[in-house]
């Protein structure tokens, strides 16, 4: 089986953005609008959104099941007040639910947080805790810069954290780190900022005690962990030279790596530098890249292509990586792959 562990709704039907549109004009009544909800998308727009592009595709690679949140880009944290984001978060988080209801055997729901710069993490503890436990989510996206590029709050390490944290560790659930899209110029968003946000929060991680006060707690870094596995050497050194004890004690405990790179290098180099327990495959379909790389003549987000051709992975390191890794990073995971088994079997 294969899961997919990043997946994006970024086919969703233009409603969805025009709702946003509405919550962020001068004097909108936020409240009435949450209440109304965006305008439309019926389950057939939902699947005219779905079927054409992320449905085919992942049959098309070979992809069983995809765990599936809003659009990284256009959470949008920066934008706004703190009533704008819990609005514009629940309409978001319900659009989710709607496609994993009506596709419960192919998308998995995963959950935006209704994150401002303006607002503590603690206040994100509601819809997380609606997400979980009344609408069937498995995991959440955390951002760890608000601010949209301007890193203006406190560090993910900052007991201000906590509270998210201690709810997400009862409600066995993990976080992908993910931030939104880049308002400051200095960052593209998905060739810099992402990237470079991955990196920051690793050593962020590696230079606190956070695993160590909360070691049921499970993060999940993207894109491969931006450009951590090339620079793995620094870091092992960084934490020997700052007195902090060697990754596997520190920080593998706790946190893992997506295959989301897109070239065969780069995953290649991933798979030889971090342990095979630590990477779960992802691809980010119809995501960041969604050309076709002239040299393979393949979609360069194809990335199942780069870990069967891996030469260091036998296949019980590929079956980890495909899904057994996922089962255990998101146990809630479980049951929804037992029914799809069950499915399959009548």
């Amino acid at each position: 089986m294969i899961i997919d562990c990043h997946g994006h709704f970024t086919t969703a039907p233009a409603e969805l953005e025009e709702f946003h549109g509405a919550l962020l004009e001068p004097g909108a009544d936020v409240a009435a609008l949450s209440a109304a909800g965006p305008r439309g998308l019926s389950d057939d727009q939902v699947r005219e959104a779905i079927e054409p592009e992320q449905l085919r595709l992942q049959r098309e690679r070979g992809i069983d099941m995809t765990l599936f949140s809003p659009q990284a880009s256009a959470m949008a944290h920066h934008r706004g007040d703190p009533q704008v984001s819990a609005a514009w978060t629940r309409a978001c988080n319900d659009l989710i639910h709607q496609v994993s209801r009506l596709y419960p055997d192919r998308f998995v729901p995963v959950c935006q947080l209704p994150q401002s710069p303006q607002a503590a993490p603690a206040d994100c503890v509601a819809e997380l805790r609606r997400c979980v436990e009344e609408l069937g989510f498995v995991g959440c996206n955390l951002n760890p810069d608000p601010s949209g590029g301007y890193w203006t709050g406190a560090p993910i390490t900052d007991r201000s954290w906590y509270p998210l944290y201690e709810a997400m560790v009862e409600l066995d659930v993990p976080a992908m780190i993910h931030v939104s899209g880049s308002c400051n110029p200095n960052f593209h968003t998905t060739g810099g900022y992402y990237l470079a946000a991955d990196t920051t929060v690793f050593m962020t991680l590696l230079s606190s005690r956070l695993f160590r006060d909360l070691p049921a707690l499970r993060l999940i870094l993207p894109h491969g962990g931006g450009a951590v596995p090339y620079h793995w050497g620094r870091y092992r050194g960084l934490a020997q030279d700052l007195g902090y004890p060697p990754l596997e004690d520190s920080v593998l405990n706790n946190l893992w790596f997506d295959t989301c790179l897109y070239g065969y290098q780069g995953v290649r180099l991933l798979t030889e530098v971090i342990p095979t327990r630590n990477i779960l495959f992802g691809s980010e379909m119809i995501g960041a890249v969604r050309g076709i790389d002239p040299v393979s003549g393949h979609a360069y987000e194809d990335t199942k292509r780069y870990i069967e051709a891996a030469p260091g992975l036998d296949e019980d390191s590929r079956a980890a990586i495909y899904a057994g890794n996922a089962l255990r990073v998101y146990p809630r995971l479980v049951g929804r792959v037992a029914e799809e088994a069950a499915g399959r079997g009548r």
